[in-house]
């Protein structure tokens, strides 16, 4: 196992890679100003990750305004968003929290008067999984009843079975979860934007938190799909670029219901982490792994499984894992207003990014004085960057309606996009699991792409 004496060196080579991401303290909304963390907790195995934050969390600054001014601009079309989120399929736990972030904006948008004198309307639908041809119905059915633009997907997969019939019918794809670097350079007209950041930022992050936690050997359980195989991919490069060393990379397919062989494989390498790149395949995964003798604290979990296990293993099963999530920490006052929404949310992954793409669409539609997708697109990247900062749908509307530019911070983080519509700057959260399987922040990772 691991000597943890050699990880100074290898602590060292981290601090001077060129990565642009800088370790934080958890910063309650967003602070931009990296702190280093040192300190470090012993675990088994010889994994002995830097202490989580005591501030994890927090509330958001952000207030509406008391008075909205109405818009001198009037459309005789109402502003449609679809959502095509997950509410079957591998990703279903995701979707609850995006399409609850989807509501609660359009709830906001809605009290502060609407976009463009009307109120917005949305269709929800889901996206099912790669598995199934439902996201491919769905959008039919959402191009059909002539949506401006599409929430969604959830899934890198599914956004590639569906991206060319949204932007070939000139409609908006603003996804909050894809995190697939195939998508900067796909040829989508200029209208596939995300708030969620690449996986290039998150593999970075992981490769090397998992090497600073003292692991020198690692073994990787990997969906084969866009999202897998990126944040491999990128995983792999962060984390041999720190000293370590890649020992077993199993993959499996979507479908998949049998795992032993590549559990089998993994535990043979004798890793000391091993990080699981999957879907919800982590609930049969992982209590394979443990009665291997595989300890939580060796498990490193990444968005795509990052989920409320109590209700799924033995209390303690979890314990000490640990795992990441791109965005921010949901504050407490945005976690409320969720919960108003749906009672019955677990958990808010991914939710800040949909309540974000759901504001900035209808900021963009304000700023182009039209709800046209295409007009709606070409107004995303100003909204995002370079005027006066605003982080809710009141105080950012009231400011365009004043003349003033803006720039859009939201409950994901800061959000300044490139010209391929991704985030150039973002926040990884590392989360470690409790005693009843469920995951609590721990500390922030800033880095800009």
């Amino acid at each position: 196992m691991i000597s943890l004496p050699q990880t100074a060196p290898r602590v060292a080579k981290l601090t001077a890679l060129s990565i642009g991401v800088a370790l934080l303290a958890t910063a309650c909304g967003g602070s931009s100003t990296p702190t280093a963390t040192t300190s470090a907790a012993g675990g088994a195995g010889g994994i002995a990750c830097p202490a989580a934050s005591a501030t994890a969390g927090g509330s958001s600054s952000a207030a509406a305004e008391a008075s909205v001014p109405a818009s001198t601009t009037t459309t005789p079309t109402p502003l449609k968003i679809g959502s095509l989120l997950p509410t079957t399929g591998s990703l279903a736990f995701l979707g609850p929290p995006e399409i609850a972030g989807v509501n609660l904006g359009i709830k906001e948008i809605n009290a502060a008067g609407g976009v463009l004198g009307k109120p917005v309307q949305v269709v929800h639908r889901d996206s099912g999984d790669t598995k199934t041809d439902i996201a491919t119905q769905s959008t039919t059915a959402l191009l059909g009843q002539g949506v401006s633009a599409i929430i969604g997907a959830a899934s890198s997969g599914v956004s590639k079975t569906v991206i060319n019939q949204i932007t070939g019918a000139g409609v908006l794809e603003f996804s909050p979860a894809n995190t697939s670097p195939d998508f900067t350079t796909w040829d989508d007209k200029g209208l596939y934007w995300r708030t969620a950041p690449s996986d290039v930022l998150q593999g970075k992050v992981l490769g090397n938190y998992m090497a600073t936690c003292g692991a020198q050997t690692l073994g990787m359980m990997v969906l084969n799909d866009a999202y897998g195989t990126g944040l491999q991919k990128n995983v792999k490069e962060a984390f041999t670029s720190a000293g370590g060393q890649v020992v077993a990379e199993q993959l499996y397919n979507t479908g998949d219901s049998q795992f032993s062989s590549q559990v089998d494989a993994l535990v043979a390498a004798k890793p000391d982490a091993i990080a699981l790149i999957t879907f919800d395949e982590a609930k049969s995964i992982i209590p394979l792994l443990t009665g291997k003798g595989i300890k939580p604290e060796q498990l490193f979990l990444v968005d795509g499984n990052l989920f409320d296990y109590s209700k799924d293993f033995k209390a303690g099963t979890l314990k000490g894992a640990r795992g990441t999530q791109p965005g921010t920490f949901a504050k407490e006052d945005f976690k409320k207003s969720l919960l108003a929404i749906d009672p019955a949310l677990r958990t808010f992954n991914y939710a800040g990014e949909a309540y974000d793409a759901t504001n900035m669409t209808a900021l963009a539609a304000e700023a182009a004085k039209s709800t046209k997708g295409t007009d709606i697109a070409k107004q995303l990247k100003a909204v995002s960057e370079g005027g006066e900062k605003c982080n809710t749908f009141p105080s950012c509307v009231t400011l365009l309606r004043n003349g003033k530019d803006i720039d859009y911070d939201g409950q994901s983080g800061p959000i300044t996009f490139s010209d391929a519509g991704d985030p150039t700057e973002a926040y990884i959260g590392i989360y470690e699991y409790d005693d009843t399987n469920k995951p609590q922040p721990a500390k922030e990772e800033f880095g800009k792409l």
